[in-house]
């Protein structure tokens, strides 16, 4: 049995989370605009969805950029939706150049949705850690 995620919908038009495919591993999440089409330029713009969440304790819940607009250049931040958050979800979407510009359009799919389930750690501080072959090499240090 799945777990369930309770939804409020806020106003007139706001849509419940959806998968696109029956294999989509996210979301798809819309746009839910009163006061007409926003334009994205480079400075981050915040955009309602007209839902908030009621995430059960041990689900993380991650919002991440569309495929679709990554390829034009419009990208949504990530973010994480807390299990003891309510309020509005918005979604900040931002272009990746100067001149890219995109259009939202109330009920636009702007962001997905991604679920899973959290691990609880524990963190120790270490003096040291153990070895291995990479031990400290990133940021490119494997060649790709």
């Amino acid at each position: 049995m799945p777990e369930t995620i309770r939804v409020q919908l806020l106003r007139p038009g706001a849509k419940l989370p959806f998968r696109a495919t029956e294999l989509s591993s996210g979301y798809d999440i819309h746009a839910c605009l009163e006061d007409g089409p926003v334009v994205i330029g480079q400075r981050p713009v915040m955009i309602p969805t007209g839902l908030a969440m009621e995430v059960p304790p041990g689900l993380d819940a991650q919002f991440r950029p569309r495929s679709g607009l990554a390829r034009q250049g419009i990208l949504a931040t990530f973010g994480t939706l807390d299990a003891d958050y309510r309020g509005e979800i918005m979604i900040t979407l931002y272009s990746v150049a100067p001149d890219i510009t995109h259009t939202v359009q109330d009920g636009d799919r702007i962001a997905q949705l991604v679920v899973t389930r959290l691990a609880a750690v524990a963190f120790e501080a270490a003096a040291a850690l153990s070895e291995t072959t990479r031990g400290a090499g990133g940021h490119g240090s494997t060649g790709r």
